[in-house]
């Protein structure tokens, strides 16, 4: 960030103390030895604001057995360090005191030309951490680099390995790829790398040219940040609503470990996808529940996109906006008139009957054609018991 003159995010600290000074240094209250094994310590700033900063001792890495840790780590120098880490714009060091840049693996001249490169050789960086592979499309696709081909050709023929690490790492990898303006050209990678399908087998089968042209163009024109609109567009193409696609994604997106929050977000856009195609025509009791569904404006973004890409009018999305604008939430999602308790009132007994009844009494105060509770009860031929 540094050189690119851009701002960091957050620090990492590396050293040639060891984890006991680290903790002398500061106090074991103001660190956790959340990683001392590894030669990693957390320290607490001032404030929980201030946040934590990972100081880690240069080390050197045992064999990797499963594709993620060393099972054993020796401390060594700076240099040595570097050899260990994974890509060469990762492997270079700022020491604040002399206001220097230590880089053992060019990674200066990487930065200068563009490039994503692997230290060392290459397969067995990939080897050490399968979820490298997914790294080096961040970077890429983040800093809109270009990746060095011997890099790219080790990824290319392991990438069905990415099958070993942990669905959870996974996915976080793909929010970040997802969640940058620079995400079509992350999948694009992903696909060229041949690691889309492993992460997302049920696009497969579904992956043709004429297809794919539409995604990109679509991942292109997102706008927003979300990862969720990202994967709906995505996994779109493989949604029917007449087959078992809708339970495979559902299985697809648990299997990745995304948060219940992100299934129902993914599920609701892809399964509402069309329902404001046609939303002037639309009744009222179905617009409303739509227009004031939390993910609505996703939907009308995903609307937009596909305006754009397929040269259509946005004669739908601004209704939909305009009466966004003119209409209250309590017009759009007023408080029920009448309840289950007010049909017990009136004699009747709990049963199937219940749900169709109050459906169809808020059906119409939706529709604004009643606007009591004497009207909706009369609707279905009672009255209101006091």
């Amino acid at each position: 960030d540094y050189l690119l003159g851009r701002q960091p995010k957050d620090y990492d600290v590396a050293t040639n103390a060891l984890p006991q000074d680290i903790r002398r240094i500061f106090g074991k209250r103001k660190t956790l030895a959340v990683g001392e094994s590894f030669g990693v310590i957390v320290v607490l700033g001032p404030s929980k604001e201030a946040g934590m900063i990972e100081v880690a001792t240069f080390r050197s890495d045992g064999n990797y057995l499963d594709g993620r840790r060393p099972e054993s780590v020796e401390f060594c120098s700076a240099q040595e360090d570097a050899l260990r880490r994974d890509y060469t714009i990762n492997g270079m060091f700022f020491d604040p005191r002399n206001n220097q840049v230590l880089d053992y693996v060019g990674g200066q001249e990487d930065l200068k030309a563009g490039r994503i490169r692997a230290i060392g050789n290459p397969t067995e960086r990939m080897t050490e951490d399968k979820l490298r592979m997914l790294r080096a499309v961040r970077f890429t696709a983040r800093f809109g680099f270009d990746l060095d081909k011997q890099t790219a050709q080790a990824i290319r023929s392991m990438a069905t390995e990415i099958e070993v690490v942990s669905r959870e790492r996974i996915s976080q990898e793909l929010r970040l790829i997802l969640a940058h303006p620079n995400r079509m050209f992350g999948v694009q990678l992903l696909e060229s790398l041949q690691l889309l399908f492993p992460i997302l087998p049920i696009l497969e089968n579904h992956w043709i040219p004429e297809v794919t042209e539409v995604i990109h163009q679509m991942l292109l024109a997102q706008q927003s940040d979300s990862f969720e609109l990202s994967m709906a567009i995505l996994l779109s193409i493989a949604f029917k609503k007449d087959d078992n696609s809708e339970k495979a994604t559902l299985e697809m997106c648990r299997d990745l470990k995304l948060s219940n929050s992100e299934i129902d977000r993914i599920h609701w856009l892809i399964t509402h996808r069309d329902a404001l195609d046609e939303a002037h025509q639309l009744p009222l009791h179905r617009l409303k529940p739509l227009l004031i569904n939390p993910h609505c404006e996703l939907l009308l973004e995903w609307m937009q996109i596909a305006a754009e890409v397929h040269k259509k009018t946005f004669v739908e999305i601004e209704f939909c906006r305009d009466y966004l604008d003119r209409t209250s939430v309590e017009i759009l999602d007023p408080p029920p008139l009448v309840t289950g308790q007010d049909l017990i009132l009136a004699g009747l007994k709990p049963g199937p009957d219940f749900a169709n009844l109050l459906k169809k009494i808020r059906n119409a105060q939706l529709d604004e054609l009643i606007a009591t509770c004497e009207e909706g009860m009369k609707l279905i031929g009672l009255s209101v018991k006091e």
